[in-house]
């Protein structure tokens, strides 16, 4: 069976159970795996699924990919988005990490800097950064939302603007043409604008597939990002929009 005559198959079992496995289609299709992520790779390059480890998932424009999913998505080039940012980070210097894989990539790749604070309302970057004698961590409370140990709410608020960071990293669920950066849940939004606000330099990480979602809740303008660290060049509309702002776009090749 060719591609042409796979790949609608593919879909259909895609939304029916939300996701497919490449080990699963290959028996289905009497194929190889090899074929299988080939056609799983191209359905994603055109925006009809989400590669996550093992197999794809469809994408969804009102409620976010599962945490456990979202950590498979693209590892390789978290990873290098997140050795580019760190680089540009100071030693010596106050910065606030948010809720999201990326940033979590973040907090793993400053594990050498030293004499750095870092606020957090994300448990999985205070564990992560514990790990550093040279980092002092401080967790800015509120109420917890177990699916990714993210803290979200008023409280989240009300600290962090007892606050002045000297950067900021944060992420973002999706992004749209004109630069406007969007999120699924409402009471996240309103934190990382508090963050964006309380914050002297403002960093965004934010992979590829960023481009190809969409989202309901806007965050803020890529104007308002000194530099947007990503994995490959975003589409000439961001680009052009982002030289008129002043803001530098960083493409951290996977490996580098």
């Amino acid at each position: 069976m060719s591609q042409t005559f796979r790949h609608p198959e593919i879909m259909d079992i895609a939304r029916k159970n939300g996701r497919v496995t490449v080990d699963e289609l290959a028996a289905h299709f009497g194929v190889t795996v090899q074929t299988i992520r080939r056609d799983l790779s191209e359905l994603a390059d055109a925006g009809r699924l989400e590669r996550v480890h093992g197999g794809a998932i469809v994408p969804s424009g009102v409620a976010n990919i599962g945490y456990e999913d979202r950590r498979g998505l693209n590892d390789g080039a978290k990873d290098a988005i997140a050795q580019a940012c760190a680089a540009e980070i100071p030693e010596d210097s106050s910065i606030f990490l948010n809720i999201g894989t990326s940033t979590e990539a973040v907090a793993r790749a400053l594990s050498k800097h030293r004499n750095i604070m870092v606020v957090t309302n994300n448990m999985n970057v205070a564990n992560i950064l514990a790990e550093n004698p040279g980092c002092e961590v401080i967790v800015a409370g509120g109420t917890l939302r177990r699916s990714d140990g993210g803290l979200v709410g008023n409280i989240t608020t009300q600290v962090i603007r007892q606050f002045k960071f000297d950067l900021a990293v944060i992420g973002c669920s999706a992004m749209d043409e004109d630069g406007d950066l969007l999120d699924f849940d409402i009471h996240e939004v309103g934190v990382s604008q508090t963050i964006i606000e309380q914050a002297r330099k403002s960093f965004l990480v934010a992979d590829q597939s960023k481009f190809q979602r969409r989202a309901p809740a806007r965050i803020a303008s890529l104007r308002q990002v000194h530099t947007f660290f990503t994995d490959t060049a975003p589409p000439a509309s961001i680009v052009a929009a982002c030289q008129t702002w002043g803001t530098r776009i960083i493409v951290a090749a996977d490996g580098v």
